[in-house]
């Protein structure tokens, strides 16, 4: 045993030092955000009016466009009574009194009727020869209902335009010539009117849905969010985990699995904590545990070289427990670290790696046969902690067929290519397999082990360093002996 082994503990131990301070002070703050200018409520509220005001829009505007169409055909049919007054009055002569009548009924200038081959027109003044617009009510659109309510209301006329309609009993159409002053004017009072009472009520409505959303979504996400910022704050703090509310929609389930993962977060930053103040406590134990054993190294240097039969026969045990001690303090010390370093990733041939395992069989008092086969497999791999992590997983078979004392223990290590761009290690043993126990916490720290003795940091520090290369162990089921299964990208 040389002096090298104790003065890595030494190193170790101080490097656990330094990993047992508390996380706060290694961790880097995230900077705070300063608090928007607008929070939901306020966007949610313009977001609502904006919604809203559209909504009135696509309405407002077909309305007053058929509020000139109403206009006009009331107008028409008032031309058609005042037709049937012609009508009846047959061969004899209309009074410039009554034409006068019935053209301000109407609020027109003149009215022609056309029926039967023949046509009659009440008119005070002279009929122009040309109009401004014409518009058929007979065939009517939405996009030139549209357009004519525009132009009346943006470019008005001065010229009289004609209104064609439907006719009456006797004849086939009315046609009336109109001012479009008095239509532009109703047209105006009619869309003030209309645009007051839209927006009360678009008000009305954005104020009601803002009100519904803030009681149903924003209060519930704001309190999700305090409780969020909250427990950040102070995470062990069971005070701060919030209460999920009676609600079965998405915010209640949000509620749930918000309350169940801070709960699940709780208690492991609980754990971490008394974790590290026991990593901190080994690391004190290691230093001292240091000096114990350079004397001892001291001690079994100078054993060996006496020839007492006794001690010759007592020595080899006192180094092997020694060694046993070391390892168990490496073991500890490497999995107190705070984290492994960063991968050096680089195609990695499997064949000089494997060559170093068979030398771990002579970790057993009883024989055992490590064999291997790498071929030509080459992995995307840190050559070094790829070593490591086969060599706890040989280590630990080795170690349990020496103590089960099987006869014929073999341990098989072999690569091979079973999907494309992948490639797979098994590390098989003919052992008497794993209890239940073992299989459930299997890569927990110092509760997978089932070997007396044993510190259960193998098979998690094995697990780790193939997880940082992109790769994944598992044990494959099965009866009898131990198979564990590496899968790694291929170089």
């Amino acid at each position: 045993m040389s002096g090298r082994s104790v003065m890595s503990v030494a190193v170790e131990s101080d490097t656990v030092a330094a990993a047992a301070t508390p996380a706060s002070a290694a961790s880097r703050e995230v900077p705070e955000r300063p608090p928007a200018r607008l929070g939901l409520s306020g966007r949610l509220f313009l977001v609502t009016v904006a919604f809203v005001v559209v909504a009135e829009v696509l309405t407002y505007v077909p309305a007053v466009a058929n509020y000139r169409i109403e206009w006009m055909s009331d107008r028409v049919a008032a031309a058609q009574v005042a037709a049937l007054v012609l009508d009846g009055r047959t061969g004899e002569p209309v009074s410039e009194a009554v034409e006068s009548r019935l053209l301000a009924g109407v609020n027109a200038r003149a009215i022609a009727v056309r029926g039967g081959g023949a046509q009659r027109l009440l008119a005070i003044e002279p009929v122009p020869e040309t109009v401004a617009d014409t518009v058929d009510l007979r065939d009517v659109t939405a996009w030139s209902t549209i357009r004519g309510a525009w132009r009346t209301l943006i470019a008005p006329v001065r010229e009289p335009i004609r209104v064609i309609g439907e006719g009456g009993i006797g004849f086939d159409r009315v046609e009336v010539l109109l001012d479009e002053a008095p239509l532009r004017a109703a047209m105006i009072d009619y869309a003030l009117r209309l645009l007051v009472s839209s927006l009360i009520i678009a008000a009305s409505a954005a104020g009601l849905v803002f009100v519904v959303l803030q009681v149903l979504i924003v209060r519930p996400v704001r309190r999700l969010a305090t409780s969020i910022t909250a427990f950040a704050e102070n995470p062990e703090d069971a005070g701060r985990i919030i209460a999920p509310s009676r609600r079965r929609d998405e915010i209640g389930q949000a509620e749930l699995a918000l309350g169940r993962m801070q709960r699940i977060l709780a208690d492991q930053l609980r754990q971490k904590r008394r974790l590290a103040e026991l990593g901190l406590a080994v690391s004190k134990v290691s230093h001292e545990l240091r000096n114990l054993l350079t004397g001892a190294q001291l001690l079994g240097d100078r054993l060996e070289d006496t020839a007492d039969p006794m001690v010759q026969r007592v020595a080899p045990r006192l180094v092997a427990a020694i060694a046993r001690a070391i390892r168990f303090c490496e073991a500890s010390l490497s999995y107190g670290r705070v984290s492994e370093r960063a991968p050096k990733l680089s195609c990695t041939p499997l064949a000089p790696l494997f060559a170093e395992l068979p030398d771990l069989a002579a970790l057993a008092s009883h024989p055992v046969r490590v064999t291997v086969a790498a071929g030509e497999c080459r992995v995307q791999a840190d050559p070094e902690q790829l070593a490591r992590a086969l060599a706890n997983l040989v280590r630990n078979a080795v170690q349990a067929l020496d103590g089960a004392g099987m006869p014929d223990a073999e341990v098989r290590v072999a690569a091979t290519r079973e999907e494309p761009g992948r490639v797979t290690i098994l590390v098989t043993d003919n052992g008497p397999g794993l209890p239940a126990r073992a299989r459930e916490n299997l890569f927990s720290p110092f509760q997978g082990s089932v070997r007396s003795g044993g510190t259960g940091l193998g098979l998690p520090i094995a697990a780790e360093l193939i997880g940082i290369n992109g790769g994944s162990l598992a044990l494959d089921p099965g009866e009898g002996g131990a198979r564990f299964r590496i899968v790694l990208a291929e170089a």
